[in-house]
């Protein structure tokens, strides 16, 4: 197996960072503008990427598995691509003088691909948003991500 792990901290309170994480419309502030459906705890969340031009590239289905206020936020990809279904997306939380730092990790890839490259910069791009969100009111959510490749 194979994991994707980040570490980013950010200069906000714990609440604001899980809120960001937690909620549909938080993630759609970071990581794709196109998020929809329930986080709560055994609901699916999905996400769908588009180009600028509104084509889609790709989507993903997350089972909330974990949501513990201000510690953790825990999906588990139930559709996407083959590489990702099957894995976790884990965020766990904590405090550090006035950072909050967000422990980052996609756990359980069968192995490491090229793919597996692509998504943990991608991952970091995203963790970059997120912090840029939660500091100062705007992130840059997918079609308005940093592009990498020709993947994206």
């Amino acid at each position: 197996m194979a994991d994707i792990i980040h570490r980013v901290g950010i200069k906000a309170p714990i609440s604001e960072v899980y809120k960001a994480l937690a909620s549909a419309e938080g993630v759609a502030s970071w990581w794709t503008r196109s998020t929809t459906g329930n986080s709560a705890v055994g609901k699916t969340i999905r996400v769908q990427f588009n180009s600028k031009e509104g084509k889609e590239i790709g989507s993903m289905d997350m089972l909330v598995k974990a949501l513990e206020q201000d510690k953790k936020v825990h999906w588990h990809f139930t559709g996407g691509p083959e590489e990702w279904i099957g894995t976790d997306a884990v965020f766990d939380l904590h405090a550090e003088g006035d950072h909050t730092i967000v422990l980052f990790g996609h756990r359980n890839w069968k192995e490491a691909v090229e793919f597996t490259a692509h998504c943990s910069m991608k991952w970091a791009i995203f963790l970059l948003s997120l912090k840029n969100l939660v500091e100062t009111g705007e992130g840059s959510p997918s079609p308005d991500d940093i592009k990498i490749d020709n993947w994206n």
